[in-house]
């Protein structure tokens, strides 16, 4: 593993972290029985109670919307269209947590099947020119089916705890005591999870994820937009290619394509 797929490693590990504990410490979440926001540990209300009993008066509660939501909205779709514009889906492949799940179970897979997805027609070779060596055995396969099921669990958990207060959906789980509507929203979530894993991640990644999309639309309207680049020096090592960059893409895209023929 090169340096840059070190550094990819270490934000991914640890954004995923950040991810799970985000609602454990009122970083962010929203409330379903307060009915607002907490945002760094603070209730990141509108007024709008307030408001309706009087409390406020309608500029103090134009200005609560201008400066708690407009400003904040604002500050982040227009840094993210930047971000996007200039380096493309930056945050899909260094942050996002549910690609963070979808290249450790591309490991995974690969050592059970020798492929990356199971859409896939070929399995890669197992040596590649960069040295790495892949052996395939089937008993990974369990390895596989642990880490798909572990980590739907985890994001269901997960998603909920951004819900509802984490205290109690923990304390709840470990002692066994979830409530109906919880442990249906965790079984349900679980289900749905493992199907996407298994199956359907990197289409989800491509065409269904809204954010992916819109960083690759924004990122398809700047001309010079960082690319895959062709090493002329270097074009005789082509004469032998075994396709090693198309085998390492964790997204099953073909670098050396035309840009919008890989737009996602």
């Amino acid at each position: 593993m090169n340096k840059i797929q070190k550094q990819r490693l270490a934000w991914r590990t640890g954004f995923f972290l950040l991810f799970i504990l985000a609602p454990v410490l009122d970083l962010f979440r929203f409330d379903l029985e307060q009915n607002h926001f907490y945002f760094l540990t603070f209730p990141w209300t509108l007024g709008i109670d307030a408001f309706r009993n009087g409390e406020i008066s309608a500029l103090e509660m134009a200005l609560n919307m201008g400066l708690r939501f407009f400003l904040p909205l604002a500050l982040i779709v227009g840094i993210g269209i930047w971000v996007a514009w200039k380096w493309g889906r930056l945050y899909c492949g260094w942050l996002c947590p549910h690609f963070s799940v979808v290249e450790t179970i591309n490991h995974f897979m690969r050592k059970a099947s020798g492929k990356l997805s199971i859409w896939d027609r070929e399995a890669l070779p197992e040596h590649q020119a960069d040295g790495t060596h892949v052996h395939v055995e089937k008993k990974w396969w369990w390895a596989t089916g642990l880490v798909i099921v572990g980590f739907s669990f985890v994001w269901a958990v997960v998603l909920l705890t951004y819900l509802l207060p984490p205290r109690e959906i923990y304390y709840n789980l470990f002692h066994g005591e979830l409530t109906r509507n919880q442990a249906l929203f965790i079984g349900v979530a679980t289900f749905l999870f493992v199907i996407e894993f298994t199956a359907a991640r990197h289409l989800f990644c491509r065409f269904g994820c809204v954010i992916g999309l819109a960083q690759s639309l924004v990122w398809m309207g700047n001309k010079k937009a960082l690319v895959v680049g062709f090493d002329r020096a270097r074009s005789t090592q082509c004469t032998e290619c075994d396709a090693s960059c198309e085998h390492a893409c964790p997204m099953r895209l073909k670098p050396r394509s035309i840009k919008r023929k890989m737009f996602t």
